[in-house]
């Protein structure tokens, strides 16, 4: 199925230099209205990028009119000159456009510590904006790749409006908001503060609850812009439904896509006191790389599992805990369950059930196992 960039919307990607491969490495998402209200989450990182800087202070007012991204370099950690130079790249896209600078939001992802070719990113900037279409989405999302194999889109139809989005993401993925860059426009009637607040607990549920690697990136962006071009206010339970939507495609096409995995692992914890608890100890199996090699080699270890379980806070008996693997209940109360060789890998996707028994509440988070080829890419990614 093609992807429906919602009515308002112009994109564009480009190559502009950047990489020295020569792959597309600008985007530009602009907003042509009639209305530009925008919403942003961002890093909880304390080292941030500059261009987390810049657009954390231009969105402040809850308005945007474009977004200009690079991939091929972070502009991360360089600087006083990092902070000058993502102020110019929102400067030159908006003399371009014709618009006011702080209605400019700028994104960067690539390797942190070094600064950005800015004579290549200026001159791109300008094809960017020449290359503009209405549906230049997709391009868009080639142009934001990384380590990316793929590029990664979502979308879903409301009630007379479309919900888009682009992301990308592969590595250095365990955000504290969101992952690596995402890009979630729509068409529908939304005002900044609605906006905001729903873009907010969309990510809560999903990029929050992909985590690839454990590591956290200082340029973690999501984005939400509203141009209301199809003059329809939607009814809040069905946007909010639609942002979880888009945003659950897109984190879970980047645990898909995760640095040298062949295992895409959803842990589900059953049966916990509260959804923060569940959480908790999801996510302390999902980051423990004894779990993740484990599943690598196709073994459910589910000592390892109960082991990083047991590291928690979370209210639970200890001799009562379940686990299941692939649906073999491998442990029961703690102890052992069905014969582990029961548990076939035959698929990429592997499930994870971990039954608490202390409340109602059920959480899953997703990540992807850890392999050789996770080792090499990354041992490697600078040099």
């Amino acid at each position: 199925m093609s992807l429906i960039q919602p009515a308002g919307f112009t994109a564009s990607g480009i190559a502009a230099g950047i990489k020295a491969s020569g792959d597309l490495d600008l985007a530009l998402i602009v907003n042509n209205g009639p209305r530009y209200d925008a919403a942003g989450v961002f890093t909880t990182n304390r080292i941030s990028a500059a261009p987390v800087r810049w657009s954390q202070t231009a969105i402040q007012d809850g308005q945007a009119r474009a977004v200009v991204l690079n991939s091929g370099g972070a502009n991360a950690c360089t600087g006083v000159q990092g902070d000058h130079d993502a102020a110019a790249m929102a400067d030159h896209t908006a003399r371009a456009l014709d618009i006011a600078a702080d209605d400019v939001l700028v994104c960067s992802t690539g390797l942190i510590g070094e600064r950005l070719p800015m004579d290549k990113v200026v001159a791109g900037i300008a094809t960017a904006v020449e290359a503009l279409t209405d549906d230049g989405l997709v391009t868009a999302a080639k142009a934001i790749m990384t380590t990316d194999t793929v590029h990664k889109t979502a979308q879903a139809q409301g009630t007379g409006y479309t919900v888009a989005g682009m992301t990308k993401g592969a590595g250095m993925i365990a955000p504290g908001m969101a992952t690596m860059l995402a890009v979630v426009t729509t068409d529908a009637v939304v005002d900044s503060a609605l906006a905001h607040e729903l873009l907010t607990e969309a990510v809560r549920t999903t990029f929050n609850r992909a985590d690839s690697d454990g590591c956290m990136s200082t340029n973690d962006t999501v984005l939400l812009m509203a141009s209301g071009a199809s003059d329809v206010t939607p009814d809040r339970d069905e946007l909010q439904a639609l942002l979880r939507t888009v945003c659950g495609s897109l984190a879970r096409q980047i645990i898909g896509d995760a640095e040298g995995s062949t295992r895409d692992i959803a842990v589900t914890v059953h049966g916990a006191a509260t959804e923060a608890e569940g959480e908790d100890v999801a996510r302390a199996v999902t980051r423990s790389n004894l779990f993740k090699t484990a599943m690598f080699g196709q073994d459910p270890n589910w000592g390892r599992i109960i082991s990083a379980v047991g590291t928690t806070d979370a209210q639970f008996d200890p001799t009562t805990l379940d686990v299941a693997v692939n649906d073999v209940m491998v442990c029961r109360n703690a102890g052992i369950g069905e014969d582990r060789s029961l548990v076939k890998f035959d698929d990429r996707e592997v499930t994870v059930d971990i039954y608490l028994k202390a409340g109602d509440h059920a959480v899953t988070v997703w990540t992807n196992d850890l392999s050789y080829d996770y080792v090499r890419e990354n041992a490697e990614y600078s040099s």
